[in-house]
């Protein structure tokens, strides 16, 4: 394996999976960046648009995009989705792919699950590294995402210039720990909002004012990115615009639920957390912003 960094400058070729809510502002920064793209998504119009916008190529085929790209990156919804696109009966990822490509998913999916894709790959003769990124869409369009890679540190330090148009790059450990850490991240980040919900919907109910309350917390030990960031951006003006649906925190959490089982360790407030977040997801909606969880502890409220 070809572990060089000067392999995947530009104009390094690039094939990209998932052109959806965060996969069309980083593949966009790619291209940019001087990246030959290839791209591939279900939604042929959002492939044109892409096209038309950057310069980059539509692939005819997924084989057609492995055989056209250095590195493959895949930006889909769920692991299953990532599985089919690499390893899926008919047309695939991997049967184009030529010695030395690199597969980079960046994909939320479950670690337990990645283990398992990440040994069948590696057979192959191609490593995977899983790098979830954090920051929505907003800071995926300007390139300062949070990523968190898992896979040979050799090998991640390759894509460093990949991974840097987009973000910063955290080397989280081997195959799988990328996923793993995504799903520990996103459980404290529902947590925190949760639980600032609760707190703001109580002391309101009691009179005090919600923007008081948090510029009293946001000064003080309660404080968290919830209360600085997510309430006076999108609760508080009730826009509820953050850039990440409801649904796919909820499937982030049931990785976490999943992780916590197969390793064995205290997981009531992951249960109990993922079990709300399933409640409001059902109730308003995948497509639902994961701000909204607010709007649905105040139903809940007002149900009482």
């Amino acid at each position: 394996m070809n572990s060089d960094k000067s392999s995947f400058i530009p104009p390094a070729a690039i094939g990209f999976v998932g052109l959806g809510n965060m996969g069309y502002p980083m593949a966009r920064r790619l291209a940019e960046a001087g990246y030959v793209l290839t791209v591939f998504d279900l939604a042929s119009e959002t492939v044109t648009q892409f096209c038309q916008e950057t310069g980059a190529t539509a692939a005819d085929s997924l084989e057609a995009l492995g055989i056209a790209a250095d590195i493959v990156i895949t930006m889909l919804p769920e692991g299953k989705a990532v599985r089919k696109v690499l390893l899926g009966e008919g047309d695939n990822v991997v049967a184009g792919l030529k010695d030395g490509a690199v597969l980079i998913d960046m994909s939320s999916c479950s670690p337990v699950d990645t283990r398992v894709l990440s040994k069948e790959m590696l057979e192959l003769g191609f490593p995977i590294i899983d790098a979830p990124v954090s920051g929505g869409k907003y800071k995926a369009a300007d390139g300062q995402l949070a990523i968190m890679a898992g896979g040979e540190k050799d090998l991640v330090e390759s894509c460093s210039p990949v991974f840097e148009v987009m973000g910063k790059v955290f080397h989280t450990g081997g195959p799988a720990s990328g996923h793993a850490m995504k799903a520990m991240n996103n459980f404290l980040s529902a947590g925190t909002l949760a639980l600032a919900s609760e707190a703001m919907i109580t002391g309101s109910k009691f009179g005090l004012d919600p923007q008081v309350m948090v510029d009293i917390i946001n000064a003080s030990t309660g404080r968290s990115n919830s209360t600085e960031d997510k309430f006076p951006k999108f609760i508080l003006p009730r826009t509820f615009n953050s850039g990440f649906y409801l649904g796919l925190m909820a499937k982030d959490l049931r990785f976490a639920v999943d992780l916590a089982a197969s390793e064995n360790t205290p997981n009531n407030f992951i249960n109990l957390l993922s079990s709300t977040y399933d409640k409001a997801e059902e109730a308003l909606g995948f497509d639902s912003d994961n701000t909204e969880l607010f709007k649905y502890l105040e139903s809940l409220a007002e149900e009482d």
